[in-house]
């Protein structure tokens, strides 16, 4: 089988994103993370740059990895400068790594317009810098920058630059898309002539202000490439990179190439999850592969299908890359999407065959009302839950009434306005019926003390639940301050999360539905727990 040798550079250019700024601890677990999912380098930064990232060469002495390579990035010396009294080569070799790479300009007019030297120039400053940390005995890859722009400007020059890179000691060659505007035949075109111009490996390194920097990737090693570039979740400048989440699932499910272990693989979906945690950015859903809905199923035709056969809509299985198969329920699902998920939640549906169908008419009339339930899969459960005839609420709501009252500030306080809430709940827990009031931040806050005050006494337990995400969308702009609202409520216990959905004119009552959905799921999880 044909290997392909993969390089992640999330440390390095997938922090170049916009709103990423990793700090040293998160740059150690990602190494470690990548190192686990059988990657052969890992690009670890800029030594040099900023002093994170020199710190962070330093504290790696100490990482032990099991597989993977660290390499340290750095440019080609600076014309005019010998190489051994060149800033960006020092940090290189202080930097400890056994391998480096190198990037210096492959394109004519970024020579002369950019670093404003001559050709010539150039290919000194890439060959000897090559040559100079070769001979400090390093393996050395050459990032050959604006490649592929460069040689449809002037493909013979591009093609001598590679050739000097080769010819000094440059172990790969890597063919940079820097502009990400290029065409994957484009691509093939200029990596097959590189492939008959070097005797070194080639590689590619693609940026996405095209959206084909996956596409540009694959059709690379088609053309000969042995080596990508990526990075975890396609981060990077301007529109990111090229995604490895989805290229190393291209090379070894689709296209047969070796690149990672199957067990590696089936880690791809959890490492994508951990590097967006530690980049700080909410995971995206619909990525290939790995997103939580690149395997969902929504569509009551589709649904049906893969109930019967699960390949029907998937073009692989999900467990491959560690991610999993969903079904979701809307007011485009048919019965087999209910059927589906009460199995899935371990609910049969009662004996009546029609039950199914009387949840399905419930759901889209909910959702005409602005429920949506593909967010807010505690909700769903809750009410399947209720459609049971043998079911038993934990409580019950009486009533609620919440006062908003603003006062004046005294002129020595400031002068402002202060708002007052307080909210004043009855529900019935068996056959006791508990009232109790608080006053909170603002209606929802209040709301939520009052009802959790009323139900400590019989669930103590409570304690735990904390709300930890409240969003509220405006369903129908147009109809102003009248608009129905959706409000979208996340909650922990500390161990799991849930989400849970209300709807209504009135923003109280939809934050309401949310809240007691909450509650009650969570009491009814820990009543099962509970259970011999």
């Amino acid at each position: 089988m044909r290997r392909v040798q993969v390089y992640d550079t999330t440390l390095r250019d997938g922090a170049q994103r916009e709103g990423i700024s990793f700090s040293l601890e998160d740059k150690v677990k990602i190494t470690r993370k990548l190192d686990d999912l059988g990657v052969d380098f890992i690009e670890g930064g800029w030594p040099g740059a900023n002093p994170k990232d020199t710190e962070f060469f330093e504290k790696a002495r100490g990482i032990k990895l099991g597989h993977a390579m660290l390499v340290a990035f750095g440019s080609t010396k600076k014309a005019g400068t010998p190489p051994e009294k060149d800033a960006s080569l020092r940090a290189l070799l202080g930097a400890g790594t056994k391998a480096v790479a190198v990037v210096g300009k492959a394109s004519g007019p970024q020579v002369t317009q950019v670093l404003e030297t001559s050709l010539e120039e150039n290919l000194r400053m890439v060959s000897e810098s090559i040559s100079y940390l070769k001979a400090k005995g390093l393996l050395v890859l050459y990032d050959a920058e604006h490649f592929f722009d460069g040689f449809k400007a002037n493909p013979d020059y591009s093609l001598a630059v590679v050739r000097a890179a080769a010819g000094a000691g440059a172990a790969c060659v890597v063919l940079c898309d820097t502009n990400g505007g290029s065409l994957p035949d484009e691509i093939a075109q200029a990596v097959q002539a590189t492939r008959e111009s070097v005797p070194v490996s080639v590689g590619i390194h693609a940026h996405n202000d095209g959206d084909l920097a996956v596409a540009n990737t694959l059709a690379a090693v088609r053309a000969g490439a042995d080596h990508v570039q990526g990075t975890i979740n396609g981060y990077g400048e301007r529109c990111g990179n090229a995604n490895l989440c989805s290229i190393l699932p291209d090379l070894k499910l689709k296209m047969g190439i070796d690149c990672i272990a199957e067990a590696q693989m089936a880690r791809l979906t959890e490492t994508s999850r951990y590097v967006s945690e530690l980049a700080n950015i909410i995971p995206d859903s619909h990525l290939p592969y790995v997103g939580a809905s690149a395997f969902a199923h929504k569509g009551g035709l589709h649904v049906s299908g893969v109930m019967k056969w699960g390949d029907s809509y998937q073009h692989i299985d999900p467990s491959l890359v560690g991610n999993r198969a969903r079904v979701v329920v809307s007011e485009l699902s048919g019965k087999q999407n209910i059927v589906y998920k009460a199995k899935e939640k371990g609910l049969p549906l009662p004996p009546d065959p029609q039950q199914a169908q009387r949840i399905l008419d419930r759901i889209k009339e909910l959702e005409s009302r602005g429920f949506q339930y593909e967010g807010a899969e505690a909700s769903f459960e809750v009410l399947l839950r209720r459609a049971r005839p043998d079911y038993k609420a934990p409580f019950d709501l009486v009533d609620f009434m919440i006062i908003v009252e603003g006062r004046r500030r005294m002129p020595s306080a400031g002068g402002s306005q202060e708002v007052l809430a307080e909210a004043t709940v009855k529900v019935k827990v068996g056959s006791k019926i508990m009232h109790t009031a608080a006053e909170g931040a603002g209606p929802v806050n209040a709301l939520d003390k009052a009802l959790r005050k009323a139900l400590i006494e019989f669930y103590p337990n409570l304690v735990a639940i904390k709300l930890v995400d409240y969003k509220v969308r405006i369903l129908d702009e147009s109809s102003g301050t009248g608009a129905y609202v959706r409000v979208l409520i996340e909650s922990t216990d500390g161990e799991e999360n849930w989400r849970t959905v209300g709807s209504s004119a009135n923003i109280i009552e939809a934050s309401w539905l949310a809240l007691v959905d909450s509650l009650e799921y969570w009491l009814i999880k820990q009543e099962e727990r509970q259970k011999p």
